[in-house]
């Protein structure tokens, strides 16, 4: 099992000496000592309305909220992901999950060919800090970028700053970067998701989340990514999880995502939070073993089938 101290953990020099040791505090919280993240995403309500929590094939639980904070309180997980006043209903009930603000989101309902996509941050940093104020368990911030998009320049704007500001409290960032818009013709070309890990590094965020690049160039779709996780640098790389899938492919496709494709861990939501909540809590519980226990792909499945605990 992969395990960090401290004194492993690089601190960049944009986080001033007094948040130093938030800023560490934090990044063990998150990678829960591994220097690895397990993201368990939760920020689809708005991202993709109700279509993602309600319907066929999706478990009635989903469609109430507090379905995604019970998985996260009693599954494993590094960080929950979602919208300040998404964490602000429910967080109290919940004080031991480890929580990332989104601070940008915005609806599919305008496509790309209506107008290129742009996602305006929902609020400042101090009120996220009031929430931390109260008690509230945020370890970090995320952020989504379209890189491509004809607005592009607005939103790396934004997350430039945020980063700063954050980094200024001792918290961390991940930014979402997906090419989008009517400039990008293949959103998961391997040279434009390298390309998307090099801006989050330039950013200065801790973590980066992209979508799995396409087999291309020769080499499989975990072998393009060991190049964007290169050019992700001291910038950790995690991949998105995408929609819900056989558990057993997808344990294996993140296996070769970190083993094959050097990615640091995973930002799964669909793929946990469509099912039931004890079923979830076994997939957050079999997923970690993947990404912060180096398990291989058969025990993780025991795992998630019930047939082996996993705990940190």
């Amino acid at each position: 099992m992969p395990k960090i101290d401290r004194d492993q953990v690089r601190v960049p020099v944009d986080v001033p000496a007094e948040s130093r040791e938030t800023y560490i505090d934090n990044y063990m919280a998150a990678t829960r000592g591994t220097g690895r993240l397990m993201l368990f995403a939760c920020d689809q309500k708005i991202e993709h309305l109700n279509k993602d929590f309600y319907g066929e094939g999706i478990h009635p639980e989903d469609l109430d909220p507090e379905h995604l904070f019970q998985i996260g309180a009693q599954g494993v997980c590094g960080v929950l992901a979602g919208q300040r006043g998404l964490i602000a209903q429910y967080a109290a009930d919940y004080p031991e999950v480890n929580y990332l603000v989104k601070m940008n989101s915005k609806t599919n309902l305008v496509k790309t060919s209506q107008a290129d996509p742009y996602s305006a941050q929902l609020h400042d940093l101090q009120a996220v800090m009031d929430m931390r104020a109260n008690g509230c368990n945020i370890v970090g911030l995320g952020y989504t970028i379209y890189l491509g998009s004809e607005y592009e320049s607005n939103m790396l704007s934004e997350a430039g700053q945020l980063i700063a500001e954050a980094h200024a409290e001792g918290l961390l960032v991940v930014l979402w970067i997906y090419p989008r818009g009517k400039a990008v013709t293949a959103e998961k070309d391997p040279d434009l998701i390298a390309g998307a890990a090099g801006v989050a590094l330039c950013l200065g965020a801790d973590f980066v989340k992209v979508n799995p690049p396409t087999d291309g160039n020769g080499k499989t779709s975990a072998e393009n990514l060991a190049i964007a996780s290169a050019a992700a640098g001291r910038c950790g790389l995690v991949c998105a999880g995408g929609s819900k899938a056989d558990p057993e492919a997808f344990l294996t496709q993140l296996h070769d995502q970190i083993h094959i494709g050097g990615a640091c861990g995973n930002a799964t939501g669909r793929n946990i939070h469509m099912r039931s909540t004890e079923e979830a809590i076994r997939l957050t519980k079999a997923i970690s073993a993947v990404t912060l226990a180096d398990y291989d792909v058969a025990d993780a499945v025991k795992v998630f089938k019930g047939e082996a605990d996993f705990a940190l």
